[in-house]
């Protein structure tokens, strides 16, 4: 009973693993859309989020479904069947033995992901960032305007225009992403 136990508890780690390397793809376009939120002003607004039972904001809403979309889009599905296929011959039940340097992998992976959120918002906040700087010194200029109530949706326009504009280019990071994730799970199947 204590190897069918080791068994399991080996089978566990290694689809523990592989789901914790596929769940950082999405995890670019929440952050990302996390970050974003904040300085738009669309924390504020928050929804019913399906995935986790709870209120989410709407930005980190649509980067889910998003990557929900590009997942099945790009085929990341199929490769992920292929690659669980392709670990029945490379690491037999049983024979998986959980080592250190997958840790390490997983956690460069996640490192990795939070990078790329980061240079996937970046140049929106940079450029609320000189929008909120371009109001700044209206409000000083002509002191009788009401500027904060005029920036909000000027914020939330320049932002999603941003959005926008950066959107088109949401599936080649996705399936850049999606090789480093399957690169790193041949690894991990491949080590026993």
């Amino acid at each position: 009973i204590a190897m069918l136990v080791a068994w399991t508890l080996g089978e566990a780690a290694l689809g523990l693993a592989a789901g914790l390397a596929t769940a950082w793809i999405s995890e670019v376009f929440t952050i990302g859309a996390q970050a974003l939120s904040v300085q738009a002003g669309y924390s504020f607004a928050s929804s019913f989020d399906p995935n986790t039972q709870a209120d989410s904001g709407i930005l980190q809403i649509f980067a889910q479904l998003t990557a929900g979309l590009l997942f099945f889009a790009t085929g990341l599905d199929r490769q992920l069947i292929r690659a669980f296929a392709l670990s029945m011959e490379t690491c037999p039940p049983g024979s998986f033995v959980l080592h250190v340097s997958m840790a390490e992998m997983l956690i460069r992976l996640g490192s990795e992901a939070f990078s790329l959120a980061v240079r996937i918002a970046l140049p929106v906040i940079g450029l609320l960032f000189v929008v909120d700087l371009a109001m700044g010194i209206l409000g000083r200029l002509n002191q009788q305007m009401q500027i904060i109530s005029l920036s909000f949706p000027v914020k939330m326009l320049v932002s999603l225009a941003m959005l926008a504009t950066i959107a088109t280019a949401f599936p080649l990071l996705y399936t850049q992403q999606s090789a480093r994730v399957l690169q790193v799970i041949g690894t991990i199947f491949s080590r026993h």
